[in-house]
């Protein structure tokens, strides 16, 4: 949970309060989506957010597994 929680936040940096400006997030889902970076308003942000949650979730869920892997100095090629 907490690998999620420091994605967001490093994600909304300089916009903590209006994640919807963040440059980086708006890069971000122009790349997932197509949607153009330049033309992103709040509304379509949070539309984005509510049909992609499920996908989104399962993304946090994936940054804390990763972040579990790396602190257990597991790697590729190596055994648990």
């Amino acid at each position: 949970m907490f690998a999620s929680l420091r994605f967001v936040w490093n994600a909304t940096r300089h916009h903590r309060l209006r994640p919807w400006r963040s440059e980086y997030l708006k890069w971000r889902i122009e790349t997932y989506s197509g949607m153009k970076a330049e033309e992103l308003r709040a509304r379509d942000i949070f539309a984005f957010v509510w049909r992609e949650k499920g996908n989104l979730l399962r993304f946090l869920r994936w940054t804390d597994r990763m972040e579990t892997w790396r602190k257990s100095g597991a790697g590729p090629g190596t055994e648990e």
